[in-house]
């Protein structure tokens, strides 16, 4: 099931070229071109504040986004290039690219992670680890997953949670060929300490067990 897509919203420009840009600029915008779809290519500008807080907020470039523009039909745009002013480091052009429903991309979808408190290890007082928040996968437009599921039930610490272990969305692929890890459960740092002191008492009563053994 796909998941919430946020809107990206857009003004068209009228003008092409270099003046009608920096006059968007001056006007406190960010000039861009919508194009691909088998349609022409469309001029936009998106206010600068929006734009510099998507990309503040990061994952702007693997965001599929709905670009809305007032007497335009909705559609559905991928950020393809982003450029900035070389001193300032401040967006000046936006490129996006329209996506068919069936076109394959990658995008970063969170992990969740559910039923914590059917997870034997964590009732012991287990550390859940997060090595992977977010997964990239390659999935269709139409078929966005909102997120991926993680069921604790029955983990115990000492536990791996692995990808091939979560249910992917039909069609849908990771972006890296092997089977890394998302999370692990481990046990509290008191039990961790207690077993080093437990296994140090055991070394010493072997140790003198050894010694008086010689004697």
């Amino acid at each position: 099931m796909a998941g919430q897509i946020p809107d990206l919203i857009a003004e068209a420009r009228t003008g092409t070229g270099k003046g009608a840009a920096r006059q968007a600029r001056r006007d406190g915008f960010v000039p861009g071109v919508v194009y691909g779809g088998d349609a022409d290519p469309v001029s936009i500008q998106i206010p600068f504040n929006v734009l510099f807080k998507k990309l503040k907020d990061g994952r702007f470039l693997s965001t599929l986004f709905n670009l809305k523009v007032e007497g335009q039909e909705d559609v559905r745009v991928i950020c393809r290039g982003v450029q900035r002013d070389v001193v300032k480091d401040l967006p000046t052009h936006i490129d996006l690219l329209r996506l068919r429903r069936t076109s394959k991309i990658s995008l970063f979808i969170h992990v969740d992670f559910e039923n914590e408190e059917e997870a034997p290890g964590i009732k012991k007082g287990g550390v859940l680890t997060v090595v992977r928040p977010e997964v990239e996968l390659n999935v269709t437009a139409g078929d966005i997953p909102e997120r991926l599921v993680v069921d604790l039930s029955g983990k115990d610490i000492g536990d791996t949670i692995t990808i091939s272990q979560i249910d992917l969305p039909a069609g849908a692929k990771p972006t890296i060929d092997r089977d890394f890890v998302i999370a692990n459960l481990s046990a509290p740092s008191s039990l961790r300490s207690s077993d080093s002191d437990d296994e140090e008492g055991e070394a010493e009563v072997e140790a003198t067990a050894e010694a008086a053994a010689e004697e």
